[in-house]
């Protein structure tokens, strides 16, 4: 860890004989714009040869907790994983919601004394289960931000489709828009978003395939929408042509984060284990 934390600060040797900006970001990479704001609510204070940021403040939840049996795949004093089941909405929607990600993450982060706001980094769909990244603080939420901007977070999916690929692994490189015919749907567009897929065939079963999936673009749907429009739809996808006899809800589970922690430059690579429906449904492949 950089630095040692005390509280609501952290302490940090100072490298040179000033407290200015460019030194302490040789030590903790500070965002321009966080500093400015500490330095205007007094969220610096230097001691010798040592400075202290207030980088842990104590701020009220967005959203009421709520207890649910989280999974937590990592945890630090500036980050969260956990695994999203299935079903779960990763934040609200509309004033009030209750029963999403963002209650439950609200909810453990009381239930073991921190207080902290609940920053998601990146989304889900709400019947795709796996991996989501938190920020507990603006320090690595702005450090993450970036991060995402440069496409610097990799995340892995599995996801089992119907039919078998031809070639087993490719690319699928097509813009996505929105489908003007269906409100919630998305559709490959001319006019849409840049969007890229890259895709390899894990397992081959009779008349379906694992895949393992990493997006270099994060547009809504956007696995969904590639293997359906490459003529592939996940099973279980109603939206976009699955079938949906081997499956209640798209096969699509977020197995795997790959990033540099934002501020100790620790490589992490975060697993999301299957689901107990997703294994079953592979189980039920194989027979």
């Amino acid at each position: 860890m950089t630095g040692r934390r005390k509280g609501e600060w952290i302490e940090l040797a100072l490298p040179g004989d000033t407290c200015a900006w460019e030194e302490v970001n040789v030590v903790l990479p500070v965002p321009l714009k966080l500093w400015r704001k500490l330095e205007r609510e007094g969220g610096i204070r230097r001691q010798g040869k040592k400075v202290l940021l207030k980088v842990f403040p104590d701020e009220p939840s967005p959203v009421p907790g709520e207890w649910t049996d989280l999974q937590v795949l990592f945890e630090d004093d500036y980050l969260l994983v956990v695994n999203k089941p299935a079903g779960m909405a990763v934040h609200p929607s509309e004033p009030g919601q209750q029963g999403t990600l963002a209650n439950a993450v609200a909810g453990y982060y009381e239930s073991t004394g921190q207080s902290c706001g609940v920053r998601h980094i990146h989304r889900l769909d709400q019947d795709t289960s796996g991996a989501v990244l938190y920020a507990k603080y603006e320090l690595p939420h702005l450090l993450l931000d970036e991060a995402m901007r440069e496409k610097a977070i990799g995340r892995i999916y599995a996801a089992v489709c119907g039919g078998l690929l031809a070639p087993p692994a490719g690319t699928i490189s097509a813009p996505i828009g929105k489908d003007r015919h269906h409100r919630a749907r998305r559709r490959v567009s001319p006019g849409g978003d840049a969007a890229v897929t890259h895709y390899r065939t894990v397992e081959s079963f009779r008349d379906a395939a694992l895949l393992e999936l990493r997006l270099e673009t994060g547009r809504t749907h956007q696995i969904r929408v590639h293997m359906s429009h490459i003529g592939h739809p996940l099973l279980g996808d109603a939206l976009y042509g699955g079938r949906m006899n081997a499956f209640g809800r798209q096969a699509l589970h977020g197995a795997r984060l790959l990033f540099t922690h934002p501020v100790t430059g620790e490589e992490l690579a975060v697993d999301a284990p299957y689901p107990d429906d997703f294994r079953e449904l592979l189980a039920a492949l194989n027979v």
